[in-house]
């Protein structure tokens, strides 16, 4: 069975066909860059074009960087443009692609619905905490396999910020880091986190997992396990489908 997945991040929109009984891309995924200002109606005008270049016709998940109730309205937007808070995305999305069923759900609920059965988190039980570093940090807890939607644990605060601004991809890369450098923040981010729900699992995901093997050995001082997701930046596509499946 197919279902299309598409991930909203802040700095591109990608999709694809995903072939749920392997949680992989069915085809090769299309990736368009995220519009700047990434209103509602500019962003739904990509999540088209990625639909479209599939001539996809079936259900369709959506991620979204930030808080998603009731799987349509968004309520917050860091890393978008304001204008989507409060907005309908389901109703939103549906009408720009046509009627297609279109389920939404928070970016990183996703990619950690996708790495808890296919990925790095599969059979593990207890508390399991999936981080995903990019334009920002975005969070997924779950226990004994069960989601605790929404979390956005990019927005604790370290060092008197908001973590993401010390600890996210785009801050590394804004800010010209080492990879040691950055290690050092994100252990300071994760000793935060870990403080705090005390996992025994932590996953990171997002496009820098592919480049696990230059950061994860420099952190230090953290009891829990860390691994990189092994769906690595197609995690959130296959969650997107995933939930799609079930709506």
């Amino acid at each position: 069975m197919q279902i299309f997945g598409v991930d909203i991040g802040g700095s591109g929109i990608k999709g694809a066909p995903v072939d749920l009984a392997r949680g992989d891309l069915a085809q090769e995924r299309c990736k368009v860059l995220t519009p700047h200002p990434a209103t509602p109606d500019a962003v739904a005008d990509g999540v088209k074009e990625v639909v479209d270049h599939f001539g996809w016709t079936g259900p369709v998940g959506v991620t979204f960087p930030g808080v998603v109730t009731g799987g349509a309205t968004i309520r917050t937007a860091a890393n978008v443009d304001k204008s989507w808070i409060d907005t309908d995305a389901r109703a939103l999305l549906s009408g720009r692609l046509g009627g297609l069923a279109v389920t939404v759900l928070n970016d990183a609920d996703a990619a950690g619905v996708a790495e808890m059965q296919f990925g790095a988190g599969r059979d593990r039980q207890g508390t399991v905490m999936l981080l995903t570093f990019g334009t920002g940090i975005g969070s997924a807890l779950f226990s004994d396999g069960v989601l605790v939607p929404n979390t956005e644990l990019g927005h604790l605060e370290l060092d008197g910020h908001d973590a993401e601004t010390r600890a996210s991809t785009k801050a590394k890369d804004d800010h010209d880091m080492s990879w040691e450098h950055w290690a050092r923040r994100v252990q300071k981010y994760l000793a935060h986190v870990e403080m705090l729900f005390s996992p025994e699992l932590f996953i990171i995901g997002g496009g820098v997992s592919r480049k696990s093997e230059k950061f994860l050995p420099l952190i230090q001082g953290i009891r829990a396990e860390i691994v990189p997701a092994q769906l690595q930046n197609n995690a959130g596509i296959v969650g997107a489908a995933m939930r799609a499946a079930k709506a």
